[in-house]
This record gives structure tokens, C-alpha cells and sequence, in this order.
């Protein structure tokens, strides 16, 4: 796979934006070498940056690391979708004072998308954090909202707590359009004239979403990885103390898993409207059986689904024996569900993916990934949660 496009911190200023481009920085080892002054002139400063004023902006820089654990920022190729947090991310602040604004930017351009003047809507570009110095990645030009969204779910206040303390900010969807490269003509346009909808450089894919509220999202054809033990597992120490902490409560009875397996695929699976275990010792290759919801509630499609949960060390690896026994099972038009606290071996892997199977694979990198999302931030929330909704006899 050849490896992204490279601008230099020389081409920075005349360069267009390239989906997946990568923009490097200066080497000087402080807040200069940021690419983004040269390649946009904002400030060079915080993951919300702006041309023009603070309640009229002309365009908007949204900077993401993509790797804090307490507001996980993402993005979703198969749909286009890109959720981002605002800055209020510690406790002592009401939600919209924060220091550099931007949960007030977030609060004007959402309420402009919904009143309909979208035109106010500045352009949105969306950039991660590179993982070399200062550099950055462009991900793509975004709009407010999503093509299933509404006001009520796309810009919402979500509660965090830390050390004691509760507090809220902003989770945001945009969606990232179907526009692989923006112009240095358009960028011109904004940054010297202020105009964006009025340039004749503007993208066609923008301009109408600006003019009718279609959205064309940038989708990339899902192909599903064989992942390896590395990528199946937590990447950190705080997040395999984690998982370490629900393999050793439940390694005495491993049976015992199956509840706290189950309440886990109804995270990953939220439709899900039944789910019940099989008794133990005669699950017959399933440790428990759902069907899953499919469209909306009147004429929705409920889809069978079995599950086999493997409570395992992560020096034990899930294999083709356990999966045979439920690929084995799973009737015609089901689907397969295995979640473990360890990882699947590569064979069993591979006959997963290139045989075909349909089975989702939830290994102990997604188990802590769900935990987190259930609001369990740390070994200790996770023992107290535990002990309550799935005591031991």
C-alpha cells in the first residue's frame, strides 16, 4: 500500500487539501512548527481554530488527537460520520465558557444548520494529529448533522464525572462529504476575501448540501481485517488492568460471564430486543440466543443471533474449535456473536473472515472499549460494577 501523500512545510501555503494527505511542520520543537498556521492561517493553538470573528466565523479548523480515552473522538469510513467533543473536558466551567470557545461554535453552526440558514454554515475542515511532531492529517471537509440525524440528537450535552466531580460537554456528529481534494483556489477565497459559498471554487458536494441539506458522505468500502493478537488486545496498561479485572472476577466461574457478556452485546448491539442464556452445560455451541431489531419499530425485521462468550486469559487465545462449534450452530439467516476477554487465534480468525462466516468478533480490546462506553473509566469502577449488577454466589 504506498504510503499518503506528503506536503512539506514549503508547499504548506499554496498546496490543496488531499483526503488522507499528510501536512508536516517545522522542526523546531515548539508551537511554530504547527502546520496549520501556514497551511489555513489560523492560530496555531486548541483543536477548535477560525478565520474571521468568534460569532461570524469564515471557516473552521477542527483538530483531533483521536487518542483521549475520557472523549473519543471518531471517525466512522463506512458511513462518513465524525463525532468530535467540545472543550469543556474538566469539571469547574459551565458548558459554554470554555477558554478557547468552541463549544459556542459548536452551539452558532448547528443552530444555523437547524434554523436553515446554512449558508451561514462556514466551511468545517477536519484534521487529526499526525504522531510526528506538530504534523496533521486532513480527514475531509465536514457539514453539521448526519443524513439520519435531527436537532434533538446530533449536537447533545452528555454528562462525564472526574474526581468526584460531574460535569458536561458537547458530543457532536458532522458528516465528512464526498470531496477528495478542496482547492488552494477556494482556500484563497476564504482566507483573503471571506467568502465561501459565493466562490466559483466552491465544491459542488458543499454547495449543495448549502442549498438543499443533501448529504453525500464520504464512504469507504468496508473490508474486514484479520486483525492480529496486538490489535485484539488493549494497548495500554490501564486498559489490559482493565480487562485483567473482569477476566479475574469471573475466572473462578467462568459461566458467570455469560450475564456480563450478554449486557455487553446489548452496548455493541442497542436494538437488540431479546437476549436469553442458555442454561449451563447444555448451551449446544451458544451461551445465548437474541434477536436483533432492523428498521423502525412498526416494520422493523428481528434477526436471530447466538453468542459464545470465552472467559480467558489473554495467554489464551480463542480458536477453531470454538468457533467450528458455533458456526456449527447458527441457522440459516442468523448470525454469530463471539466475546471474550482474551483474543481469537489467526487460524480461527481466518476461517472467520475468509470463509465467510457471519460472525461479529468481540475480543478484549472491544470488551474495555464497551466498558468505557458504558461509563467505567478504571479497574475500580469496573470491580464496584461488577460486584453490583453481577454478583457471585
Amino acid at each position: 500500500m504506498p504510503p499518503n501523500r506528503l506536503f512539506s512545510v514549503e508547499e504548506l501555503s499554496a498546496c490543496d487539501l488531499i483526503i488522507d494527505a499528510h501536512y508536516a511542520g517545522s522542526r523546531n520543537g515548539n508551537s511554530s512548527d504547527d502546520p496549520l498556521t501556514k497551511l489555513l492561517s489560523v492560530s496555531n493553538q486548541g483543536g477548535f481554530r477560525i478565520r474571521g470573528k468568534r460569532n461570524d466565523p469564515r471557516m473552521i479548523v477542527l483538530l483531533s488527537s483521536m487518542a483521549d480515552l475520557d472523549w473519543p473522538d471518531e471517525i466512522d469510513l463506512s458511513t462518513g460520520t465524525f463525532i468530535y467533543y467540545g472543550d469543556n473536558k474538566k469539571p469547574g466551567r459551565k458548558l459554554d465558557e470554555t477558554n478557547r470557545y468552541g463549544n459556542n461554535l459548536l452551539e452558532l453552526i448547528f443552530k444555523r444548520h437547524h434554523s436553515g440558514e446554512r449558508y451561514l454554515v462556514p466551511p468545517i475542515l477536519i484534521f487529526t494529529k499526525a504522531g510526528a511532531y506538530r504534523d496533521v492529517i486532513f480527514r475531509g471537509l465536514a457539514v453539521p448533522g448526519q443524513i439520519s440525524s435531527t436537532q434533538n440528537d446530533d449536537l447533545v450535552a452528555v454528562w462525564h464525572a472526574s474526581q468526584g466531580q460531574r460535569f458536561q460537554n458537547y458530543k457532536a456528529t458532522f458528516t465528512i462529504l464526498d470531496i477528495p481534494q478542496i482547492s488552494r483556489r477556494w482556500l484563497t477565497d476564504i482566507i483573503t476575501k471571506g467568502i465561501a459559498a459565493e466562490s466559483s471554487h466552491a465544491p459542488d458536494e458543499w454547495l449543495k448540501w448549502v442549498k438543499t441539506a443533501h448529504y453525500t458522505p464520504l464512504i469507504a468500502k468496508r473490508s474486514q481485517p484479520i486483525r492480529s493478537r496486538a490489535e485484539q488486545l488493549p494497548a495500554t496498561k490501564e486498559e489490559s488492568k482493565m480487562l485483567s479485572t473482569i477476566h479475574e472476577y469471573f475466572k473462578t466461574d467462568p459461566y458467570a460471564f455469560e450475564a456480563c457478556a450478554a449486557h455487553l452485546v446489548r452496548i455493541c448491539l442497542p436494538d437488540t430486543v431479546e437476549l436469553d442464556l442458555t442454561r449451563r452445560y447444555r448451551d449446544g455451541g451458544r451461551d445465548g440466543i437474541g434477536k436483533l431489531r432492523i428498521g423502525r419499530a412498526a416494520s422493523a425485521v428481528l434477526v436471530d443471533f447466538a453468542i459464545e462468550a470465552k472467559c480467558y486469559a489473554t495467554s489464551n487465545s480463542v480458536g477453531v474449535r470454538e468457533v467450528s462449534r458455533l458456526i456449527s450452530r447458527l441457522r440459516h439467516r442468523q448470525f454469530g456473536v463471539i466475546i471474550t476477554t482474551s483474543w481469537l487465534h489467526d487460524q480461527a480468525y481466518k476461517e472467520i473472515v475468509e470463509d465467510g462466516h457471519p460472525v461479529m468478533i468481540i475480543s478484549g480490546k472491544d470488551v474495555v472499549d464497551l466498558i468505557k462506553q458504558a461509563g467505567m473509566k478504571d479497574s475500580g469502577s469496573i470491580t464496584h460494577w461488577l460486584k453490583l449488577s453481577f454478583p457471585l454466589g
